[in-house]
């Protein structure tokens, strides 16, 4: 079911605000910020958020962290800059944890091999997670918080990461948790339930799978768009997915790629946890 007739040339970042109960999401290529009632235009491109509070969320651009008021549009210097000094760069998936920590990946704009880097920013700290990355998505963590996952869509391999309990910070070596070379399929973003599965978009794949904790594949779900991108939990049950897409690449009559759709009783999701700056 279509949730979102405006096609998004890169649409990314679904984020469900909890206290406004309010859906936002990003066009990358188009450098907005959607919500069902408005569009912001930035000059910047512009990827993935966290809410701070009820008015202010924090968005990852290609210079770093910004503040933006989502009541008068306005969109703060970065709070911390990110590879300003690589010009082939900008972020791409990001996702806040339970700690409050925002990651972020980055990757070039032509997804130049090895371009990109994953990075978390706590409390004024930025340290880089992963590098070497081309094209950095699935960051989501979860449940009990001992883990994060991300991939690097090009590998068709999910990550896993122990975390550390007092600072969330990443503890060991990351280790493949779901290799879907033998799939053929390219994860894109994704998002862990409350119970513990794992959800993700599959670019090119007209679907969002369902993967439990270890690693079995349990659930897929169509969409009406080619290039899905990202998965996020919302509704005043947590209980319908949004999920949005991409017309990048496509060429000839766009149909429903591009729009961002909404999969309603998929299950029971996490809140998107607050970020603590």
């Amino acid at each position: 079911m279509i949730f979102d007739e405006r096609p998004c040339g890169l649409g990314e970042g679904p984020l469900w605000h909890p206290t406004r109960q309010e859906l936002f999401w990003f066009d990358i290529n188009a450098r907005k910020l959607h919500s069902k009632a408005q569009t912001w235009d930035f000059d910047l491109s512009v990827s993935a958020a966290g809410w701070i509070d009820e008015s202010t969320l924090l968005i990852a651009s290609e210079i770093g962290l910004h503040r933006f008021d989502i009541t008068n549009g306005a969109l703060s210097d970065p709070i911390v800059h990110i590879e300003t000094d690589n010009p082939i760069t900008r972020s791409n998936d990001g996702r806040v944890d339970p700690w409050g920590g925002f990651w972020i990946g980055t990757m070039g704009f032509n997804a130049e091999p090895n371009a990109g880097a994953i990075y978390r920013f706590y409390k004024g700290e930025l340290r880089v997670i992963a590098t070497d990355i081309t094209i950095p998505n699935a960051i989501c963590f979860a449940v009990d918080a001992t883990f994060a996952n991300y991939t690097d869509t090009v590998t068709k391999q999910i990550m896993r990461v122990t975390l550390d309990p007092e600072t969330g910070w990443p503890n060991a070596k990351a280790k493949v948790w779901l290799d879907l070379n033998e799939a053929n399929v390219n994860p894109d973003g994704a998002v862990i339930d409350a119970n513990g599965t794992l959800w993700v978009a599959l670019w090119g794949s007209f679907c969002v799978n369902g993967y439990a904790p270890d690693g079995t594949l349990v659930a897929s779900h169509e969409v009406g768009g080619r290039h899905t991108t990202c998965p996020a939990f919302g509704g005043s049950e947590l209980s319908d997915m949004f999920v949005t897409s991409a017309t990048d690449g496509i060429r000839g009559e766009l149909g429903d790629n591009g729009k961002t759709f909404i999969l309603h009783g998929i299950g029971k999701g996490q809140k998107e946890h607050q970020v603590i700056l």
